[in-house]
């Protein structure tokens, strides 16, 4: 695939450099230019970055940076067990947990949403820094909702972080998360109120929550033609997208970690119990407000 002549290789982070020393100095950059391009692409083009994905990790399969950057591709393009493969992987060659809830979310994709709440109550969540729990929250009330299980839902987004007045990069998806469970609950007041809290933390337009409140409002944006026939002048209304929620697409099946293999734990009908109670998953998650990065 081809790389524009602009991209160096030299833009990568310090930290990835560094693991690329291990490589000949040519397939480094090589490597480097690809996953690059895999980090320009994967929000505007995912198919696009996936396919540079595979490049580097032909090239450079026993990276860690390469497995991950692998992993985050397969998930941008909800290549689920790929993914979660790939992260497996990753993770087995630094030790490090910050790959846990994109994992547990690599679960529910995989229609498994018992898995990730069994994994919202291991020992890794402790070890994840705020921006971690937060997102492993995120994921566990997910997969509550999954179960058709929404005042669960509910419970386990409620945190001294929603509560909060600090806006963090976490802070308007999870006030979102948590207004869309309680409008799928038919909370409709405290939905709106929280709607309006994600909004205001929302610098970056991470969310829909201003379409959402008009939503709720009952503001509808269409197109307007004036097809008066005296002058045949028309006026074209300005277009706005039409409210979404997230898409939770379950999609394909787990096939494991073929090159590092999993002892065990990659079998699709591997029965995880979740936990009983709501409250279990909120103990688990639960971190104490600091003066406040992820659903």
């Amino acid at each position: 695939m081809p790389i524009p002549e602009d991209v160096t290789g030299d833009e990568i982070d310090q930290d990835v450099r560094q693991e690329l020393m291990s490589l000949p100095k040519g397939l480094a950059e090589e490597v480097s230019k690809n996953l690059v391009m895999v980090a320009k692409l994967i929000d505007e083009d995912p198919e696009l970055a996936y396919g540079y994905s595979k490049i580097a990790l032909r090239l450079a399969s026993r990276v860690a940076a390469v497995r991950e950057a692998a992993g985050f591709a397969a998930y941008a393009t909800q290549r689920y067990t790929e993914a979660l493969a790939e992260f497996r992987a990753a993770r087995r060659m630094t030790g490090g947990v910050e790959l846990w809830p994109v994992m547990a979310d690599c679960e529910r994709g995989l229609g498994r949403p018992e898995r990730a709440l069994a994994m919202a109550g291991e020992a890794e969540v402790q070890k994840l820094d705020k921006a971690g729990q937060v997102e492993m929250r995120l994921v566990a009330a997910g997969a509550r909702r999954d179960m058709d299980q929404l005042e669960a839902a509910i419970v386990t987004l409620q945190s001294p972080e929603l509560a909060s007045h600090s806006v963090q990069p976490w802070t308007a998806r999870l006030r979102y998360a948590y207004a869309d469970a309680l409008l799928a609950a038919g909370r409709e007041g405290e939905a709106r109120e929280w709607f309006a809290k994600a909004l205001e933390a929302d610098k970056d337009g991470v969310t829909d929550a201003s379409d959402r409140l008009a939503e709720m409002d009952g503001v509808e944006f269409v197109d307007a033609i004036d097809v008066d026939g005296d002058d045949g002048d028309h006026t074209d209304a300005h277009d706005a997208e039409s409210p979404s929620e997230a898409d939770e697409t379950l999609t394909d099946e787990d096939e494991g970690d073929e090159e590092d293999g999993e002892d065990g734990d990659d079998g699709e009908n591997d029965d995880v119990p979740a936990p009983d109670l709501a409250d279990e998953v909120v103990d688990d998650v639960d971190v104490a407000d600091e003066g406040d990065e992820r659903p």
